[in-house]
């Protein structure tokens, strides 16, 4: 999953990234609004984090702003203001959370996990596809109930597969929720996630659709034999 991260204090955002990594999220950081408003042009992040406060303006005049244009992105607001005032106010802008600094990690990241559940419309925490089960929370996935052992961008993989609830996703669109813009990708790095996801859980996991890109394969309900 690919977070925006629009913060301009330097500590809080570093402190925010290395907590979203440890969940397997992807994080571009930018500090003003008009680097915001650039990055959400070029890639299509999964939800956005805003700040308030930013140098070059309100971050709720560029929520709002989005939401006139129909970005429908979800966006988990940041406040150093703790009035009701406030926290109406974002919301009423289109905010879809709202949090107050000072903060805690893991209550923003499982306020972030939330928000994405309901708006994909899940209501169970672990996400189901056929035999497959992966849980965003705990970072776990299992096949038939038995736990399956995935490295880091496999598990990324899956997950942007399994939410896009079987879209086609462009190999581009792939390595926008593996990589971030600093990432060094070798050029075979996908295929080889590809590859290894369809030899751990059913080389009919991942269905290739020619000269478009990817996505899930249809559910299977039986062991392959």
């Amino acid at each position: 999953m690919r977070i925006l991260l629009v913060e301009d204090d330097a500590l809080v955002a570093a402190g925010i990234e290395a907590g979203l990594a440890l969940s397997d999220f992807v994080v571009d950081g930018v500090t003003t609004l008009d680097a915001a408003r650039s990055a959400l042009t070029t890639i299509d992040y999964d939800a956005v984090i805003l700040d308030r406060r930013l140098p070059d303006g309100d971050g709720l005049t560029l929520l709002t702003q989005w939401r006139r244009a129909g970005v429908a992105t979800p966006v988990l607001m940041l406040t150093a203001k703790d009035a009701v005032a406030s926290r109406v106010e974002g919301l009423q802008g289109g905010a879809d959370d709202y949090l107050v600094k000072p903060f805690d990690l893991d209550e923003l990241i499982a306020r972030l996990q939330a928000l994405l559940r309901r708006v994909a419309g899940q209501v169970d925490r672990a996400i189901h596809h056929g035999r497959i089960a992966f849980d965003p929370i705990d970072r776990s996935v299992s096949l038939d109930g038995q736990p399956v052992v995935l490295v880091r961008r496999e598990l990324m993989l899956l997950e942007a597969l399994i939410r896009a609830r079987g879209r086609i996703l462009s190999t581009d669109q792939l390595k926008d929720r593996l990589y971030g813009i600093d990432d060094e990708v070798e050029s075979n790095a996908l295929n080889v996630h590809i590859y290894q996801l369809r030899r751990k859980l059913g080389r009919d996991v991942i269905e290739t659709v020619r000269g478009l890109g990817y996505r899930l394969g249809a559910v299977s309900k039986e062991p392959s034999a």
